[in-house]
């Protein structure tokens, strides 16, 4: 297969349309289907080298603080921020010692950090600012890791012109800015895909979510390089939904966000389909999960993988494997989920709460482990595209 940077979408088992049969593997979860995906326990029970029982506890945990962490705006407690450790303790940024107090009589660990999201999205911006004069090619990404209190850069090659000046310009934030060396080239991940079973010149991609306006017409929500030249989108050879708007633009500043309008009588399902690793997986809501929370995805390519969030508001500059532009993409989340070539738009989910849709990763990543390959891939938070859109999420 080769990288395009054209596509057309392939529906994922996760997302099922009416004009299509579906199979054994995705009929609706019952009543008396388990509180987490069995997958995504077995995926985080490897790699933390636990039983799935402590999995378990782990993410009832994680759901329990990140209630916690909800309430705490409800109760007028200001944060700034707030992150999962290894340990699976969500940490809650404060601003000042009092807040911090607050925090803890809540039940959650606080700190007061030297900067903060607040300070750090600054810094951030600014670096998007340089990127947006000149495309910083080398340069595989840059956002903030809340976890270090920095801007972590990443970098393949930094020899270039427009990489040097990115970086002496991230070099002015000392401290702030945290320098990666070594990182592999990033690209769109979608493919040319022969006989796929949703096509539009014969380019595929993955289906996200399926959401609906607030008269009630039904769009799906998708990676915006998915849908750049507003295709008319088949499944299995049939017509189902027409692509509306798209933040993507090749060569210059994008947002990996688009949608399509869904044709009439045609539907996308409410669960995300696991490629026959167990029942699929209900969404409830699309609330989004704290760095290192777990995280799965579902994709037409690599069917589904798990791992966990690694931090959001990065940037990364994409590489088109055609000869054209490097490509400047912000407001992606980061993952440990592993992903290749046609998984683009595929769903994310954390337990039963819907997170994005893929966007990129490393060139010649190969996720031959199954559930549990190790990996890392970017997503486009699906909770901004909703809001971006005015969009109402569809749920099981």
């Amino acid at each position: 297969m080769r990288i395009s940077r054209k596509y057309a979408l392939v529906a994922t088992a996760g997302v099922l349309l009416s004009v299509s049969a579906v199979s054994g593997a995705q009929a609706q979860d019952s009543d008396a289907s388990p509180r987490y995906q069995p997958a995504m326990v077995r995926a985080l029970a490897d790699s933390l080298g636990v039983s799935e029982e402590s999995a378990v506890r782990r993410l009832d945990a994680q759901a329990a603080q990140q209630d916690r962490l909800a309430g705490l705006a409800k109760g007028g407690i200001s944060t700034d921020g707030a992150f999962f450790t290894s340990a699976g303790k969500l940490t809650v940024n404060a601003h000042n010692a009092a807040e911090a107090k607050k925090v803890e009589k809540a039940g959650l660990d606080a700190r007061v950090p030297e900067r903060g999201q607040a300070e750090l999205d600054a810094i951030k911006a600014k670096l998007d600012a340089v990127a947006t004069k000149r495309v910083p090619s080398g340069v595989t990404s840059w956002g903030v890791d809340l976890a270090s209190d920095t801007v972590t850069v990443k970098v393949d090659n930094g020899s270039g012109a427009a990489a040097k000046a990115f970086l002496a310009q991230a070099g002015k934030f000392g401290s702030a800015v945290k320098v990666v060396r070594a990182q592999e080239e990033l690209v769109p991940q979608a493919v040319i895909y022969p006989g796929s079973r949703m096509t539009f010149n014969g380019y595929i991609c993955s289906v996200g979510y399926g959401a609906h306006d607030r008269n009630g017409k039904q769009y799906l929500v998708t990676a915006g390089h998915c849908v750049e030249d507003l295709p008319v989108l088949s499944y299995d050879n049939v017509r189902f939904a027409k692509a509306t708007h798209t933040r993507f633009a090749l060569g210059s500043r994008s947002v990996d966000m688009g949608v399509a309008a869904i044709d009439a009588g045609n539907s996308i399902a409410t669960s995300v389909g696991t490629w026959g690793n167990s029942s699929p997986v209900a969404v409830r809501g699309s609330q989004r999960a704290a760095s290192g929370a777990a995280l799965c995805k579902s994709g037409q390519t690599t069917g589904w993988t798990c791992g966990k969030v690694s931090s959001y508001n990065v940037s990364v500059t994409y590489t088109d494997q055609n000869g054209g532009p490097d490509t400047v993409v912000t407001g992606l989340g980061s993952s440990t989920v592993c992903t290749e070539g046609g998984d683009s738009g595929g769903a994310y989910i954390s337990g039963n709460q819907a997170q994005g849709m893929t966007s990129g990763g490393p060139t010649g990543q190969s996720c031959t482990g199954g559930v549990n390959s190790r990996g890392s891939s970017y997503f486009q938070p699906l909770d901004d595209a909703l809001s971006y859109y005015g969009l109402t999420l569809n749920t099981n």
